[in-house]
């Protein structure tokens, strides 16, 4: 297919800046109170039936009539599947990657992403900077008041990327620790740059993480992931749907303008990927016993779809995967997957189109952007299903 073929006027203001939010009011002795919290599962659902080729968006009265105006949300992901189903999950965590800085003498002010360490020992990290230009090898980068986290750029690997080696002298844990309480959530470029303060907050450390969140090493959240509470997680397991967790540290590179009209001449980055022999058992057992399996987003469907046998049952893997899914597809794990609504042109939104088929997943767009949806990695959620 085309890149042109994935593109569509997305509204800025249909682009979700913080993650869902509802309005509460209590009852006090001084009278009433309204305020807003957070509430990740409480977002717009969109249902797509691919063999039929339907669309839910409203809920439904007894008599199996739409209620317009009453929109499904997450939470009524729940009614589409039974006990001895299963959701594949992915459990990497974000840390926080955003660090603001000075360049020693000019005091510039420069913006330091830190995309993995490299090497513990010598403290050294694979990063990007901008504004790049001003960044040399040699240079010398500030990160607090009292000059004790000083990193110095010691070789250039791509035209934002620097490798720097942190001049901190302590057991690396302690390290760590202060490394990361200099650093925010690394929220996507496109949602920094639309805050009014242009960055993200104490709170995204949270709301840009998954509950479910393990093993470091994601510089941005698997964003269908977020949608899930410790709330919904309890009523998923009372139910009887069971949990697979694999990992896939997600990368920037699922945010990379694609610069070529052929798909086919599209590479990805590479991500690192491990998925244990428990999530293939209970994977494999789940397709043998005619049970739905569901990808939450993605990142899950690129692991799975990388440790798939020729068989249809899931391997065990630790490794690296650049694999880039766009339609036609055929996909061999997962009868069903969740996403979010993704960006025009993206990576994200192809995969998705493979997996729901592209005339049904635009059309579900199309839907989206009449309905007020919110798009983005704090946006709402599609779930496709295989009937």
């Amino acid at each position: 297919m085309k890149l042109s073929q994935f593109k569509f006027k997305l509204p800025q203001d249909q682009i979700a800046l913080y993650p869902h939010q509802v309005e509460k009011t209590i009852k006090t002795s001084s009278g009433e109170k309204t305020f807003t919290v957070t509430r990740r599962d409480e977002c717009k659902l969109m249902v797509l039936h691919k063999k039929s080729e339907t669309i839910d968006i409203f809920k439904k009265d007894s008599n199996g009539n739409d209620i317009q105006g009453e929109y499904l949300d997450f939470r009524n992901v729940l009614d589409y599947f039974d006990d001895g189903d299963t959701f594949v999950l992915n459990d990497t965590k974000v840390f926080p990657a955003r660090l603001y800085g000075t360049k020693e003498k000019t005091d510039a002010k420069i913006e330091v992403f830190l995309l993995r360490e490299l090497n513990e020992e010598m403290r050294l990290w694979d990063v990007l900077v901008e504004p790049a230009r001003k960044i040399r090898i040699g240079n010398k980068l500030f990160f607090d008041d009292s000059g004790s986290m000083v990193a110095e750029v010691i070789d250039n690997t791509t035209s934002r990327g620097r490798t720097l080696r942190f001049l901190y002298d302590s057991p690396h844990e302690e390290f760590k620790q202060n490394l990361y309480a200099l650093g925010e959530a690394p929220l996507p470029r496109y949602v920094i740059d639309s805050r009014e303060d242009h960055h993200a907050t104490v709170d995204d450390l949270d709301d840009f993480q998954c509950v479910f969140a393990k093993n470091e090493g994601a510089v941005t959240a698997p964003a269908t992931g977020l949608h899930f509470s410790r709330e919904l997680m309890k009523r998923m397991e009372i139910k009887g749907i069971n949990t697979a967790f694999i990992t896939l540290h997600c990368g920037l590179g699922n945010f990379h303008d694609i610069e070529v009209e052929d798909l086919t001449k599209h590479k990805m980055d590479s991500e690192q990927m491990i998925i244990g022999r428990e999530a293939c058992d209970l994977v494999n057992d789940t397709k043998k016993a005619g049970h739905r399996v569901c990808a939450v987003g993605t990142s899950v469907v690129k692991a799975t779809e990388t440790a798939v046998g020729t068989d249809g049952f899931l391997k065990e893997y630790d490794g690296w995967t650049n694999k880039f899914i766009f339609p036609p597809y055929d996909f061999g794990l997962a009868d069903s997957m969740l996403a979010n609504f993704y960006h025009p042109e993206s990576t994200l939104l192809m995969e998705t189109a493979a997996f729901g088929g592209y005339d049904l997943v635009m059309e579900a767009y199309h839907k989206a952007l009449e309905n007020g949806y919110k798009f983005g990695c704090y946006g709402d959620a599609m779930l496709i299903l295989n009937d």
